[in-house]
């Protein structure tokens, strides 16, 4: 295989950075003062504290940020969230305004331009402000605010943000998750304008909701289930991720990002969902996959050797990886063991990312990582993992 070969990429993991426009076009008019508003100040400082928590030392002759203010909530845009055109020493946490980022993170019809130069056919992107499954509008005090935004948010992702692009932006929207009743009208009203993925959290306890198990969110899989629409997992969206001290330097979370997949995986297969809603199907985010076969090992020996007290003999009928194989879908960017061991996966279950514009992006530069990773591999399984599998999972007409 060389890279002139290379199937063109269907990446299943980007991000958009929403532009400042989109509340104030986007909301009802009675909503719009009490909406999220962008606003230029300046940062003397960032600090991160873990999970999703940052915190801003305001100073008027600091570096100009462009951030969102909404209720109490401030967000300012930074770097690492921003990242492509820089060069990797200067992806940092500093908060940055429109001007300082590629059109490409807020713009369509760049976006479409970068996905050309990376030889990227087709993208689904998550949300930003909204932070990865809308916990911003789930943490926000006025819901019926918050369940505007939530609408208004889907509209603009469906109707600007995707809507001129030929089907080569695919849209994910969002949930209202203070209510399964109020996530259900949505997810039916996107599916009938041909929306086929919604944000979901990885661990939904860990955002004080109700866990998977409880039932509350049957309805939620069922309308999925029910309308093809393939529920994304990305990690953080559970707004927690793994380290081992308050003190330890980034790097360490960082290196252990995968790890609540793996935990979510874990409580998925040994859910009931995949027994009770068969067409259901989960996709997880920026995960990699490296990790898979050993999980999938210890879930089937558990169910074999300690279903009898483990909780599970009367709701698993059939090893957990059966599940894994018929409706879950992982997918990578950097991951060379993760292919070594894809036999083990399976070929038919894996998909790809670039994670544009984040830190983590392989842009401009994804055609040859895709190549050297693929070195060897049978063209098929190339095919499928690049475009294939995201075509099938998505129900793309590509």
């Amino acid at each position: 295989m060389t890279v002139t070969e290379l199937p063109k990429i269907v990446s299943v993991d980007d991000h958009v950075i929403e532009p400042a426009h989109l509340f104030d076009t986007w909301l009802p008019a009675k909503f719009r003062d009490r909406g999220p508003k962008i606003q230029r100040k300046g940062i003397a400082g960032t600090r991160f504290e873990g999970g999703s928590t940052f915190v801003y030392d305001f100073d008027d002759a600091g570096p100009p940020a462009d951030m969102w203010f909404y209720e109490d909530l401030i967000f300012p845009l930074r770097r690492n969230i921003a990242a492509v055109g820089y060069p990797r020493e200067e992806m940092s946490m500093q908060t940055v305004t429109y001007d300082q980022m590629r059109p490409g993170c807020f713009d369509p019809k760049a976006r479409l331009e970068d996905m050309d130069a990376n030889w990227v056919e087709a993208s689904l992107c998550f949300p930003t402000f909204p932070r990865f499954c809308g916990q911003t509008f789930s943490e926000a005090q006025d819901k019926e605010l918050a369940l505007a935004c939530v609408r208004a948010y889907n509209d603009w992702m469906v109707e600007e943000w995707c809507g001129d692009s030929g089907g080569r932006l695919i849209p994910l929207t969002i949930i209202p998750l203070w209510d399964v009743d109020l996530a259900v009208e949505e997810i039916h009203r996107n599916a009938a304008r041909g929306v086929r993925a919604v944000c979901f959290s990885e661990i939904p306890a860990k955002l004080g909701l109700p866990s998977i198990h409880t039932g509350y969110w049957d309805p939620f899989f069922s309308a999925c289930a029910d309308t093809g629409t393939v529920v994304n997992l990305h990690i953080g969206s559970s707004s927690a991720m793994t380290s081992t001290s308050v003190d330890a330097p980034p790097a360490v979370q960082i290196t252990l990002s995968f790890n609540y997949a793996l935990v979510s995986m874990s409580d998925y297969l040994f859910s009931g969902l995949f027994v009770r809603f068969p067409n259901l199907t989960i996709a997880y985010s920026e995960g990699q996959m490296g990790w898979i076969p050993f999980v999938l090992q210890r879930a089937d020996d558990v169910w074999e050797e300690h279903r009898g007290w483990a909780g599970v003999a009367d709701t698993i009928p059939e090893p957990p990886s059966t599940y894994f194989h018929r409706n879950i879908y992982a997918c990578f960017f950097r991951d060379a063991f993760g292919m070594q061991v894809i036999d083990a996966i399976g070929p038919d279950r894996v998909t790809f990312e670039t994670d544009y514009p984040h830190t983590d992006s392989t842009w401009p530069h994804t055609k040859d990582v895709a190549t050297s990773m693929l070195e060897g591999v049978p063209d098929d399984i190339v095919h499928k993992v690049l475009r294939g599998n995201a075509i099938t999972m998505l129900g793309l007409d590509l």
